[in-house]
């Protein structure tokens, strides 16, 4: 089985960063060599225009011809230079009026400057060199141009010059590559300390992380790692709850059957051993049913039914279920169970879990059946406007003083007769609260109690 390749936080914003600022800092010594090369390009190619100008403002015009009126210590000036040879050339059409002949009129690389004149590349005298030509009318002559060359030895050491200049691009790079490993690093490590903090103290407890040195980008995520600690110490709270009062609750069941077994294996006669097996059957029974409340409670887990489905439910025959499956409890108690439809039989629809609505309605139905005298009516109803399951009964009925605390774990009524668990209703309770509906009691017409469970409408489909 092969392992799966994890990827690296810190690498890849090394990456992400590292190499946009790299290609930044590339293309920015990229353009700055290739405008510094034309600005001495430019530089050198006007200082030539500017002397083949000044040569031109040199020749004058006699009898319908040019001449140049340039002395032998002006023309030493003009081709003097420390490094470079310099030539000129003043053509009147094709005839040589002065200085070097052959001087090239054609090459590479040209460049226009306007009326100013052109520059181009070219080969003179077994050397590479740069000409610039430009055109001078003097009054009466016919059209004369003025070259003048200018080897590339000033040049090359500019271009020299200029790569020394941008050599501390080098530098700029590794400075920038430590600014962004080190950046990336100090916004990783708040992550770091953050999990390594979380693993220390989660082995000891689950206490929130501190949240006041966390960057601001950083505390969404701190803060569902603590939401997350909050749901996991509810779970256990209510775990630990759950398994104390399982634990309790079955203290008395189990130390009863202990016990009954006890007479039943020491009975004199045939008749106690019946009887204590008699008692036995019925703890057994009533533990049973404290088991099976138990378990209904454990399937409540508010975090367990974030991913439960809700559809669309019709209590009319979900209750009609419910009354069926209690008709036989019903008639061996002696009790009349009277089920009342909506006008018209429409029906009557919410959302909900139908599993659990017929759990909560069938304890609010055994409920009533277990404190209504035998020749009494529990009614179960239905209404619209709101949806309403409504259970009836004509037993004792509940104080107003115990009508919230009854809903409670556990809890029972002072008026409560024969066994009981105490977790009937607080189960109705928790399943309305899951559905987003209320539970309420009061008393019924005839003096007992009157349970509405009341559902909110559904929306249209």
């Amino acid at each position: 089985m092969t392992r799966r390749h994890r990827r690296w936080l810190q690498r890849e914003l090394q990456w992400r960063l590292g190499l946009p600022v790299l290609a930044i800092v590339l293309l920015g010594g990229l353009f700055s060599a290739l405008g510094a090369d034309y600005l001495v390009e430019k530089t050198f190619d006007r200082w030539l225009l500017d002397a083949a100008r000044s040569l031109a403002q040199q020749i004058r015009s006699e009898n319908g011809h040019a001449r140049l009126a340039l002395d032998r210590q002006a023309e030493t000036m003009l081709v003097y230079d420390v490094a470079d040879r310099v030539y000129f050339a003043v053509l009147e059409g094709d005839q040589l009026l002065a200085g070097s002949p052959h001087l090239p009129q054609a090459g590479r690389h040209e460049r226009l400057y306007g009326a100013e004149g052109r520059a181009i590349d070219a080969v003179y005298r077994g050397q590479p060199v740069r000409v610039v030509w430009v055109e001078a009318a003097p009054a009466g002559s016919p059209r004369v141009r003025v070259g003048v060359a200018e080897t590339l030895i000033k040049r090359a050491h500019a271009r020299t010059d200029l790569l020394l200049v941008f050599s501390p691009l080098s530098l700029v790079l590794l400075l920038a590559a430590v600014v962004v490993a080190r950046g990336v690093r100090r916004t990783v490590s708040p992550l770091e300390a953050m999990a390594a903090r979380w693993n220390e103290r989660s082995h000891l407890s689950l206490d929130p992380i501190p949240t006041d040195e966390v960057p601001r980008e950083l505390l969404p995520f701190a803060t569902a790692l603590n939401d997350m600690h909050q749901r996991v110490r509810e779970v256990l709270a209510r775990e630990q709850r759950f398994a104390s009062t399982a634990a309790h609750q079955l203290r008395t069941p189990l130390t009863a059957l202990q016990l009954g077994l006890a007479r039943a294996a020491e009975g004199p006669d045939l008749a106690s051993v019946k009887a204590a097996l008699q008692d036995l059957g019925e703890t057994t029974q009533r533990t049973a049913r404290l088991l099976q409340q138990l378990l209904a409670l454990s399937r409540l887990d508010p975090e367990l039914n974030k991913s439960r489905e809700f559809s669309r439910v019709d209590l009319a025959p979900l209750a009609y279920g419910v009354g069926l499956a209690y008709q036989d409890a019903a008639s061996d108690r002696g009790v009349r169970l009277e089920l009342s439809e909506p006008d018209g039989g429409r029906a009557v629809m919410i959302r909900g879990q139908p599993e659990l609505i017929s759990e909560a309605l069938g304890n609010l139905v055994d409920n009533a059946l277990r404190h209504t005298p035998p020749g009494g009516v529990v009614r179960l109803g239905i209404t619209d406007h709101p949806p309403t399951l409504v259970v009836e009964d004509d037993g004792p009925g509940v104080p107003a003083q115990e009508r919230e605390r009854i809903f409670e774990r556990f809890a029972r009524g002072s008026g409560a007769v024969g066994p009981g668990t105490g977790l009937g209703l607080a189960i109705v309770k928790e399943i309305a609260e899951l559905h987003g509906a209320t539970v309420g009691l009061t008393g019924s017409l005839s003096g007992g109690a009157r349970f509405c469970l009341v559902f909110e409408a559904p929306s249209p489909a």
